[in-house]
């Protein structure tokens, strides 16, 4: 049965790029006895398959993304794509470690055993991994569309603005999953029910609402517009350059001194754009049914998780 909109827990995995397989702590483990002498029971058998999904994303997660780390660390060619893809890592890494773990943790454990402050960190923790990894992923998107579509602004420092932008993309992250302090607390899961856990309380009847519709837009929705943007003008640029291309060769003839406004785009960076459009179609695939859910669970008052 759906818990009340005062006790809803958002706990989700970010699909990793070694994994795209997504888990959440939904209500349909929780279910009400047979008898009735525990209302609060959880089905096991649902609880051992999420536990069983939690620790295979945990292994791959960690080998995958370790792997590609040290995959870098070997190649003796450095790029700005390397050091996203570094950052992009290590932002799956804080998800495995701080994400996957303690739900898997806190799975096998059914309730939550810390401290409240430790209750605090880790919601905050998993929310921030999640905006980490998700805008990581935007702003190297963001500079594969500077690089292609606005070729010459490569040339102004851009070691310096990818720094910038991997620097404001981690503390972006800590500012924006804070109210994880606020809103997610060691407390009873019921007024009167004498039974605690790591639980969120929200206003009624609104509150919910918008912690689920701020996470929907600030994780899932605003990045895919910008992602869906950036890809736009790339595909638009690619063409404008295969169309001056064959334009070229059919006049059989171009001056290499003149300056083309479509600068000739490299197979590496066309590699490039394929590998991030893949992760992005992942990423999309992935998240999609997460958000529809819970946007829908929140939204529709006749929503139930288990029938």
């Amino acid at each position: 049965m759906r818990p009340p909109a005062d006790s809803l827990l958002l706990s989700a995995q970010i699909p990793t790029r070694v994994s795209s397989l997504p888990q959440m702590e939904t209500p349909t483990n929780t279910t009400a006895h047979p008898n009735g002498s525990d209302p609060f029971a959880r089905n096991e058998e649902v609880a051992q398959i999420e536990i069983l999904v939690l620790s295979i994303t945990f292994v791959v997660a960690v080998v995958g993304n370790v792997s590609v780390l040290l995959a870098m660390y070997t190649t003796k060619k450095t790029s700005r794509m390397h050091v996203f893809m570094k950052h992009l890592s290590l932002a799956d890494l804080v998800v495995a470690f701080f994400q996957v773990l303690p739900q898997l943790c806190w799975e096998v454990t059914f309730r939550f055993y810390g401290p409240d402050f430790l209750c605090r960190i880790v919601k905050h923790l998993q929310v921030m991994g999640m905006f980490a990894s998700t805008y990581m992923m935007v702003m190297m998107t963001l500079d594969r569309y500077i690089a292609i579509c606005h070729p010459l602004k490569t040339l102004q420092q851009p070691t310096k603005r990818a720094h910038i932008m991997i620097v404001s993309t981690w503390m972006g992250s800590l500012v924006l999953s804070s109210p994880q302090y606020f809103i997610f607390s060691l407390s009873e899961i019921k007024n009167g029910s004498d039974v605690h856990d790591c639980w969120a309380h929200f206003i009624e009847p609104w509150g919910a609402r918008a912690y689920i519709t701020w996470i929907t837009v600030g994780i899932f929705l605003v990045p895919l517009v910008i992602l869906a943007t950036c890809y736009g003008f790339i595909c638009h640029s690619i063409w404008k350059n295969i169309k001056y291309k064959r334009r070229k060769r059919t006049a059989g003839a171009a001056s290499h001194n003149s300056v083309s406004s479509v600068t000739s785009i490299s197979r590496a960076k066309l590699r490039s754009v394929k590998m991030t459009c893949v992760i992005v179609l992942l990423y999309t695939l992935c998240w999609a049914p997460f958000f529809t859910v819970h946007m829908w669970s929140v939204w529709d008052v006749d929503f139930q998780w288990a029938a």
